[in-house]
C-alpha cells in the first residue's frame, strides 16, 4: 500500500514566508495567463523582473514559491541567482529541477508506482534554433522518474506540492532544436485542488485535479505526473 507522506512546507520559513494549506498562490488566482511574462529587463528578454497581473504556468509557481520577494525569485529562476538570459532555468528537466534541489525533491515514489523517461536535453542547440544564439552547452540526459496517469487519479496529499505534467512528442525536437517533456506544472492542495496558471482557462484558476488527471488521460502522449516536495 502507497502512503501518503505528510510533507514538512512553509510554515514559519524564513524563505517562503508563513502559509497554510490552502494559501499557497492564492493571491494571485484570477491573474490573467501570459506566455513568458517575465524576463531580465534587457535584451534578449526585455520583460520584468517579477509581476503579479500576469503569469504562465512556471512563472506562476517560482512567485508563489519566492513569496512575492524578487530577490528570492531570482535564486529560483537563475542559476546563480543573478538575472541573464543565458543561464536562466529554461528547462525544468535539467536546469530547474537540479538548480532547485536545496527547494524541492522528487517522492513521486512514496505515492504511486513509477516510470523512468529519458529525454535528451539540447539547450545549445535551442538556443540556435530558437533564438539564433551560439553557447557552449551539450546535450544532457534527464532521466524522469514519474507515475503514470493511469496510478494519478486517486492520489491525495496532506500538504501542498508541486506537480509537473509530463508529455511525450519526439516531434517537438525538429521545431524547437530539443526535446521537451515537462508540458505544464501547478500546486495539488490538500483538498484535491490543482492550483495553476491555464493557459486553456486564460488565467490561474483552481481546478479539480481529478478531473485534469482524467483529462490528460485521453491523449496517449501524455505520460503521467512528478510530485516535488517543497521543502521547508
Amino acid at each position: 500500500m502507497w502512503r501518503v507522506l505528510p510533507l514538512f512546507l512553509l510554515a514559519g520559513c524564513c524563505f517562503f514566508g508563513r502559509q497554510t494549506n490552502e494559501d499557497l498562490g492564492a493571491e494571485y488566482v484570477g491573474a490573467r495567463y501570459l506566455n513568458d511574462p517575465l524576463g531580465e529587463e534587457r535584451a534578449p528578454d526585455k520583460d520584468p523582473l517579477i509581476r503579479f497581473d500576469a503569469f504562465d504556468c512556471t512563472t506562476f509557481i517560482e512567485t508563489a514559491l519566492a513569496g512575492g520577494d524578487v530577490q528570492r525569485l531570482n535564486k529560483i529562476r537563475y542559476a546563480d541567482g543573478e538575472p541573464d538570459f543565458i543561464n536562466r532555468n529554461h528547462f525544468i528537466e535539467t536546469d530547474w529541477l537540479e538548480n532547485n534541489a536545496n527547494i524541492v525533491r522528487n517522492i513521486s515514489a512514496d505515492y504511486a508506482p513509477t516510470e523512468t523517461y529519458t529525454a535528451t536535453i539540447d539547450k545549445g542547440n535551442w538556443f540556435r534554433v530558437m533564438h539564433n544564439m551560439a553557447t557552449d552547452f551539450t546535450p544532457r540526459t534527464a532521466h524522469l522518474e514519474y507515475i503514470p496517469y493511469k496510478y494519478a487519479a486517486d492520489i491525495a496529499v496532506t500538504r501542498p506540492v508541486v506537480v509537473l505534467f509530463l508529455r511525450a512528442n519526439p516531434k517537438i525536437h525538429d521545431k524547437i532544436g530539443t526535446d521537451l517533456v515537462v508540458r505544464h506544472m501547478g500546486f495539488l492542495l490538500p483538498d484535491g485542488t490543482l492550483r495553476h496558471a491555464s493557459r486553456r482557462a486564460g488565467a490561474v484558476v483552481d481546478t479539480d485535479f481529478r478531473k485534469y488527471v482524467q483529462r490528460m488521460m485521453e491523449s496517449p502522449k501524455n505520460l503521467g505526473i512528478i510530485i516535488l516536495e517543497i521543502k521547508k
